[in-house]
């Protein structure tokens, strides 16, 4: 009954939902299962009865698959929401295991060290000025607060303006370049900092690979932590390539505006802060309009950050554009290569810190030497097939104070002036007529000019003629090559040898007869430190560039001192010399040499096809030599000593000596005969009062009446060596030195020309093997034996 009353009661639908279902205790599958006395009710039930839950369930159905097939628009963004969420803590997971990774391939950071900057040499001149700065860097390193502060402000303008604020690593300013990079389809902006540029420069390689930009971001936190803002940005100004091989902003702005850091203007500033992203290629030196074109650009990004205002950008476009020379240019940096040759041996070793070198460079006279070279190549060198030139400047202690190893150092880096080493020709012939004074002859000995031959060696005058008998002064102010020949055999080469070395010249001489034309190889600086004795008084002249070398810390590597030079001539025989060589200015080979207004000695020098000419000569005050000719040895159109290089001795000359009180050469360009001077004979006597009226051998044409000339010093009281005037401390007593007159010209006749001689009172010409003597003898004049014997 109870059965029957179970089975015929009735099902009503029920509307509830699946969870008020639920409640009943009883599972979904229980009541489908059941047991099994009803299961065949429950099958006849399903077969014949409609089931009253299939609507709702079709239902449910439906909002589940709508709910899986995204709920729409909206639903689209909350799946985006979440998977972009998902993806973001994979991604983060995955960087951090990369930064954990790559970091553990690094040493410990206990062990990072800022790496020491490349060693500088700063090289400075007389005053302290900076000539040059030498090293891998090419410029000292500058405190923040000593650049020009536009340096600082465009660099971050343009490369980093949230330097100040960021931490080493900006996500703002790599997402930034990230959007710009990929709207542009190519690298525009670079994400990096200032602080990890400097990371890379210090630290990694420069290869894009993801293990160095990550190792790059490390650093750069690491750098934060260790220094200050201040400390990183001087770091980087000091080390960063700005190009033509100029490391750090000091290196930079004397490369291309020859000036310091420190006085850059804002657009040199511009210019420098928009080199920094493609060093090479906008460097001004290779592309000027391309590095003008960045500065703009850098202007406009320092006036967008509120560095500066509209008007500053006029001011900076108004200025001329920078003309950088590929190369770096100047004469100061032929000294600047020697004083780094000769630093190691000064300091014992190589270059381990900063150095400062002083100098003895005067670059006032650095100047006035290129600026000589430089016109008279100008004017005359193409023309007569001249192409290069040097020259050298040095004072009585052999003090460097010019020095021109070419014509243009942005062309070519070879020191002419030191390193080449070339036929002095007649130059050279002073050692020899020295070497003869010290074996008893004097300036007034007689030797034969005429055709000669030594062995089978026959050395003719320059322009093939010959006078006969003549003084060894008038020889030396002629440059007459028989009579040179002659004395050189006399005295033998050999000791024209020592002589030379004693006075200087270190490099190998041939010992041989045509030494007294100078066909042994020297340097003109070690010819022009030699020809100091003479102007020293016989003193040897060292001649040396540089006088201190100091570190950073203000400690004393190397201190020159050359304050007690050993003597090296006797003083008499420089009073000769010297007197005879202010004959070749006066009246002989020399005379475009000649200083209005001062006393002044030298000789000329020409070598076999004009391939070399030279002029070495000196006044109280500087020792100057000059050589002109072609790197390939090409002879030139006939220019002797006495031409192009004497012209261009005068000229720096005359620009030296601007401002100078004149003082006479050693000795008074006096000639002394046995000791003592010429003019000292028995009262009475009529003497010539000058070596005017005395070297030739012959009276004046006042009868032996020669008047004293303004300025010369008297004969009896031999002058000594005037200490050189420094130019800082001299009055200007002079201003314009070409309104007065040469000192000691004659101006009525000239004592040098070929004056006759008694035949037997002069040895022959042939030297050697016989050769016939072309020489005159002319109608009996009164000699210098007349004179000296009272006939």
């Amino acid at each position: 009954m109870a059965g029957k009353s179970r089975s015929g009661q009735r099902v009503e639908p029920s509307f509830s939902s699946g969870k008020e279902r639920s409640d009943d205790g009883f599972s979904a599958g229980e009541r489908i299962a059941g047991g099994g006395r009803s299961s065949g009710r429950e099958n006849s039930r399903r077969d014949n009865t409609p089931e009253p839950d299939k609507p709702r369930r079709s239902t449910r159905r439906r909002k589940q698959q709508k709910r899986r097939s995204g709920g729409g628009f909206f639903g689209f963004i909350r799946s985006a929401i979440y998977w972009g969420i998902v993806l973001s803590i994979w991604a983060g997971i995955g960087l951090a295991g990369l930064v954990v990774y790559y970091g553990s391939r690094m040493p410990s950071a206990s062990t990072w060290a800022i790496p020491e900057r490349p060693p500088n040499v700063k090289i400075a001149d007389l005053d302290g000025s900076i000539i040059a700065n030498r090293g891998t860097t090419g410029g000292e390193a500058l405190a923040l607060g000593d650049m020009s502060p536009y340096i600082p402000e465009a660099l971050i303008a343009i490369e980093d303006r949230r330097f100040y604020s960021h931490f080493g690593f900006d996500p703002i300013g790599l997402g930034r370049a990230v959007v710009t990079n990929v709207l542009t389809g190519h690298a525009v902006q670079g994400g990096s900092t200032l602080t990890q540029q400097l990371a890379k420069n210090l630290f990694l390689s420069p290869d894009r690979t993801l293990e160095r930009k990550v190792q790059e971001v490390l650093l750069a936190i690491w750098l934060e932590h260790k220094f200050t803002k201040d400390q990183i940005l001087a770091m980087y100004l000091n080390r960063v390539y700005f190009g033509s091989n100029a490391y750090g902003v000091e290196a930079a702005s004397r490369r291309y505006f020859n000036k310091s850091a420190r006085d850059v203007n804002l657009g040199e500033a511009a210019m420098l802060a928009g080199l920094v992203k493609a060093p090479s290629k906008l460097s001004p030196a290779r592309d000027p309009a391309a590095a003008e074109a960045r500065a703009q650009l850098v202007l406009q990004a320092m006036r967008d950050q509120g560095f500066i205002s509209e008007a500053d950008i006029k001011t900076a476009m108004s200025q001329p554009p920078t003309r950088a020379k590929s190369y770096w240019s100047g004469a100061e940096n032929y000294v600047a290569d020697m004083v780094m040759d000769q630093l190691p041996k000064l300091i014992g070793g190589d270059v381990k810190e900063d150095l400062t070198v002083d100098t003895t460079i005067d670059m006032s006279l650095e100047e006035k030497a290129e600026q000589a070279l430089n016109d008279v190549l100008a004017k005359d060198g193409k023309k007569l097939s001249a192409s290069q030139a040097s020259l050298v400047s040095v004072d009585a202690t052999g003090a460097i104070r010019a020095l021109v190893g070419g014509r243009d150092y942005a062309q070519s880096q070879f020191n002419r002036a030191v390193t080449a080493k070339r036929q002095p020709g007649s130059a050279f012939k002073p050692f020899v007529y020295t070497a003869a004074l010290e074996m008893g002859l004097t300036p007034n000995s007689i030797r034969n000019d005429a055709p000669v031959k030594i062995g089978n060696w026959a050395p003719e005058n320059y322009e093939q003629k010959y006078s006969g008998p003549v003084t060894l002064a008038t020889a030396v102010a002629h440059s007459l090559n028989t009579v040179a020949a002659q004395v050189a055999t006399e005295v033998g080469p050999d000791q024209v040898i020592k002589v030379a070395h004693r006075l200087g010249i270190e490099s190998d001489l041939q010992a041989n007869a045509s030494i007294a034309l100078g066909t042994s190889e020297v340097s003109l600086l070690e010819l022009t430190s030699a020809y100091a004795s003479f102007m020293n008084g016989g003193f040897k002249a060292t001649p040396h560039v540089i006088t201190k070398v100091t570190t950073a810390s203000g400690k004393v590597l190397y201190q020159a001192n050359f304050d007690n030079p050993p003597r090296v001539l006797n003083p008499d025989v420089v009073t000769n010399m010297n007197a005879m060589m202010a004959g070749v200015i006066n009246f002989g080979t020399g005379k475009a040499a000649r200083i209005p207004g001062w006393q002044a000695a030298g000789k000329s020098g020409t070598t076999q096809s004009f391939r070399d000419a030279l002029f070495v000569g000196f006044t109280s005050h500087l020792t100057t030599g000059v050589w002109f000719g072609n790197d390939d040895g090409k002879s030139m159109k006939k220019v002797t000593g006495g031409g192009l290089p004497a012209k261009a001795w005068k000229e720096f000359m005359v620009a030296a000596h601007k401002g100078l009180t004149p003082t006479p050469i050693f000795g008074g360009g006096q000639i002394i005969d046995n000791g003592v001077p010429m003019a000292q004979s028995a009262p009475g006597t009529s003497q010539p009062a000058t070596i005017d009226g005395i070297i030739s051998g012959t009276l004046g044409g006042d009868g032996g009446q020669t008047t004293q000339h303004q300025g010369q010093p008297t004969l009896q009281q031999r002058p000594v060596q005037q200490p050189i005037p420094q130019q800082s401390n001299q009055t200007a007593a002079n201003d314009d030195v070409e309104d007065l007159p040469p000192a000691n010209l004659a101006t009525d006749n000239n004592p040098y020309s070929s004056g006759p001689y008694d035949a037997g009172d002069i040895p022959p010409a042939d030297v050697g093997d016989s050769a016939p003597t072309t020489a005159v003898v002319r109608p009996h004049r009164t000699s210098l034996m007349d004179i000296i014997l009272g006939r």
